[in-house]
């Protein structure tokens, strides 16, 4: 038995109506698909990684000092990219 929530059902009917398939045939194909293993993420470019310890080019004349909290909050979301 599998229980979702209100926003999950009616995500999923939309989906079922869209490829035209069951739910369960759905649900199937998704329970594959995780089982396949973890999805690789490539990994970041230098361009990437210039943003995180240059900033966004906003100005901002306190980067400098800001450069560690920025990129300590900045790495984990890149890498989930």
């Amino acid at each position: 038995m599998v229980y979702l929530d209100s926003e999950q059902l009616k995500a999923l009917k939309r989906r079922v109506r869209a490829e035209r398939v069951s739910v369960a045939e759905l649900i199937w194909r998704s329970v594959s698909q995780s089982l396949q293993g973890p999805v690789e993420t490539p990994a970041p470019t230098s361009e990437v990684y210039a943003r995180l310890v240059c900033g966004d080019s906003s100005g901002q004349a306190d980067i400098a000092d800001e450069h560690d909290l920025r990129l300590a909050s900045a790495l984990p979301r890149e890498h989930l990219r």
